[in-house]
């Protein structure tokens, strides 16, 4: 069964019991690219409830709609901020029109369930309409970005809550392993002595700054354009409306917003995404480089490092009995990588807007939701699955450290870089270990030599004797 509506192009059949309406759905016919419609990311959805909440609430306060429409509108809003009829919210989130479609689904729904409040049949829109009451005092190139900064905006939490936990897990297993010695490495040579704990904990500190570097990107998403209309001079919006809606949206999600200085600037102008993304990549790009270092450390079981155990996941093959893969930090290099891939798009698109606006922004939200949604849940996996259940080979790691030529350099300060390097020449030749030839040249007094081979004094700096 159908209703007949219309709109500039002509007349469409629309499903009789469909919130949407005749825009969303030629909308739907025409994009049909990726799939995902934008019900697959209802913080979008609720943020433009906030938006048209807070707009027909100021259109109100400036007489320029009544209180039953008024009403009717709010009470949509709330309903979808309930998270009802988000199932009506059917267009691809890859589209022309600078997001045109995406406002007018969020317009017409909006609509047809305050004419259901009103009494109004669907598709009916005396009560209320799509365009002149729930899109009052503005355009897609203010509501759509506007929403699109505040759904950004609460999905960054979401990942910040993710990375915190993750940054956790990597401080728990630093305290852990704080007295396990281990060679560390630099080109992949042994190096220094250094604790397992260590290493872990440095992990958690490159968390913990990206949260920050996030934190700080994040608060330039609440800088908005809401009323700035078509290119920014305010056009069929009141006088003082943009103010006053900037207010009203910081009331209803309870976050202050900041009117953009210059709207005509803010209105084309996609830098934050830019900057979002980049520090996303960023985070994804070091994440990446933790993965391969846990790779690297549990390689084996008796042909690697093997100097810790990752949590056994999945069987590694199909052919070679009893193989374990490190799963997963094999998939977060994975989604690391489509992350850096989407930073790619989000520059070209950001590149690509001419004069007045930018008609590229759907493919930046979908970039952006993609990639945080990708990031948040490859932190949960990497933590719960990973971080949290693995074990040190103690042994091992201690081991290495007494076969290591790397030992040598905590001797330099006692016998001199030349002879020190003499020795290690001498202890590759003859396969014997650093502290077997000192003892054997007697150059150190054994119980000072001791004492510089303690682990504190091996992985921290300490009292030096005067030259």
């Amino acid at each position: 069964m159908y209703r007949e509506e219309h709109d500039c192009i002509g007349k469409l059949n629309v499903p009789r019991d469909a919130y949407y309406g005749c825009q969303t759905l030629r909308g739907k016919n025409i994009y049909n690219f990726s799939g995902i419609p934008i019900s697959h990311y209802p913080d979008l959805i609720k943020a433009f409830a906030h938006v048209k909440k807070a707009t027909v609430i100021t259109n109100h306060s400036l007489g320029l709609i009544g209180i039953e429409r008024k009403n009717a509108i709010v009470y949509a809003c709330d309903d979808l901020l309930e998270g009802l009829y988000h199932d009506s919210f059917i267009i691809d989130i890859i589209q022309g029109g600078a997001g045109t479609s995406c406002n007018m689904n969020a317009n017409e729904v909006i609509a047809n369930i305050a004419n259901k409040y009103l009494g109004y049949e669907k598709g009916n829109y005396e009560g209320v309409h799509p365009n002149n009451h729930v899109n009052m005092s503005q355009s897609t190139n203010d509501a759509y970005p506007t929403a699109f900064k505040i759904a950004l905006f609460f999905m960054v939490n979401k990942l910040l809550t993710a990375l915190e936990s993750l940054e956790k897990d990597f401080e728990k297993k630093g305290e852990d392993f704080s007295g396990i010695l281990k060679m560390g490495r630099t080109q992949l040579q042994d190096a220094v002595p250094m604790t397992l704990g260590q290493e872990f904990s440095a992990w958690g500190t490159t968390i913990g700054e990206d949260i920050q570097r996030i934190t700080e990107a994040q608060a330039l998403l609440l800088e908005i354009n809401l009323g700035a209309t078509a290119i920014g001079t305010g056009l069929n919006a009141p006088k003082g409306f943009a103010e006053l809606v900037t207010k009203e949206l910081s009331k209803s999600i309870q976050v202050e917003c900041l009117l953009a200085p210059n709207l005509v600037e803010a209105t084309q102008d996609t830098g934050v995404y830019v900057q979002l993304s980049g520090v996303i990549k960023r985070v994804a790009i070091k994440l990446s480089k933790i993965c391969n270092d846990l790779r690297l450390l549990s390689s084996g079981p008796r042909c690697g490092f093997n100097e810790i155990n990752l949590p056994k996941i999945l069987p590694g093959s199909s052919i070679m009995p009893g193989k374990v893969n490190p799963v997963i930090p094999e998939v977060v290099n994975q989604i690391a990588y489509r992350i850096i891939g989407s930073d790619v798009t989000i520059s070209l698109a950001a590149e690509a807007g001419q004069l007045e606006l930018n008609v590229m922004e759907p493919i930046i939200a979908v970039s952006l939701f993609e990639s945080i949604q990708l990031l948040e849940r490859a932190c949960y996996t990497l933590g719960d699955k990973c971080i949290t259940g693995i074990t040190a080979n103690k042994e091992q790691c201690l081991a290495y450290v007494e076969n290591s030529i790397g030992i040598i350099t905590a001797l330099c300060p006692y016998i001199g870089y030349e002879q020190s390097t003499q020795i290690a020449a001498e202890a590759l030749q003859k396969n014997m270990s650093v502290i077997e030839i000192v003892k054997e040249k007697k150059l150190i007094d054994e119980e000072l030599l001791d004492k510089i081979m303690q682990p504190q004094n091996m992985i921290s700096p300490h009292v030096l004797p005067n030259k």
